[in-house]
């Protein structure tokens, strides 16, 4: 089983969109996956077309020991694809793993799991805390959406500081270019010529179009929804880089 996470210490750069229909190819690809929605806001939930669990009895149980994760999960309507949906509970997550005395709660809690899935996605709220450092940590892949803006490459580099400090390996790390309009001048330079702040970013890039924004009026991935459009072909290509560096 590999773990995978899309992370970003900014909200609003295509995080969750790009999780999701990754995690849709994956498991169209015969690949058994599982997205974990770890935001409390549940983006990523609405998208696959569920409702998070607004009570949160479950994930309580989960934080304090008395249930396994395994019974936080839900088939989706897409085959081999299931979901562990967001939670209000999950706004503690951070003091609650804090108090943990495990290396790795997290990765702990997905470890029965290897039976059931090859690949496991987590979906992170936009931070630097302790969940993130543990989710950074027990993952075996980080992707990292990055509007080709000054900013948005900043936020990328401070990403990056974080792991160095907490001496996780930040060659797993893997920027992306993300939400990127090719009519304006700046996207267009990074995007042609390239950053070397960004040397290791993935060859290809999402666009922003409209088709992405759908996402959240149909709840359902681009390639289901658009499969023809250029974001779809965009994500599909993502994958095959994906798939080729987390060796699925």
């Amino acid at each position: 089983m590999r773990i995978i996470a899309f992370h970003n210490l900014k909200g609003g750069v295509g995080k969750t969109a790009a999780a999701v229909n990754i995690a849709y190819l994956a498991s169209a690809s015969g690949i058994p996956t599982l997205l974990w929605d770890l935001d409390p806001q549940g983006a990523a939930s609405w998208y696959l077309g569920e409702d998070p669990d607004i009570t949160g009895e479950k994930a309580s149980r989960l934080l304090k020991g008395k249930t396994p994760v395994g019974k936080l999960i839900y088939p989706t309507q897409y085959p081999k694809l299931d979901l562990i949906p967001a939670h209000p509970s999950f706004r503690n997550l951070d003091v609650r793993l804090a108090e943990q005395t495990h290396a790795n709660t997290l990765k702990s809690w997905l470890a029965p799991l290897s039976e059931d899935y090859g690949l496991v996605i987590l979906d992170c709220p936009p931070s630097l805390s302790h969940l993130a450092e543990e989710v950074l940590s027990c993952a075996d892949q980080v992707y990292v959406p990055t509007i080709p803006t000054w900013l948005s490459i900043n936020s990328w580099q401070q990403l990056r500081q974080f792991a160095k400090d907490k001496k996780i390996k930040v060659g797993k790390f893997h920027p992306f270019l993300s939400m990127v309009d090719r009519r304006k001048g700046l996207h267009r330079t990074i995007l042609e010529e390239g950053d070397e702040r960004l040397k290791d970013r993935l060859r290809g890039y999402i666009p922003y179009a409209s088709d992405v924004e759908k996402m959240g009026e149909a709840r359902k991935p681009v390639p289901v929804l658009m499969p023809r459009s250029a974001a779809s072909h965009a994500y599909r290509l993502m994958w095959q880089e994906v798939r080729q560096i987390t060796r699925l």
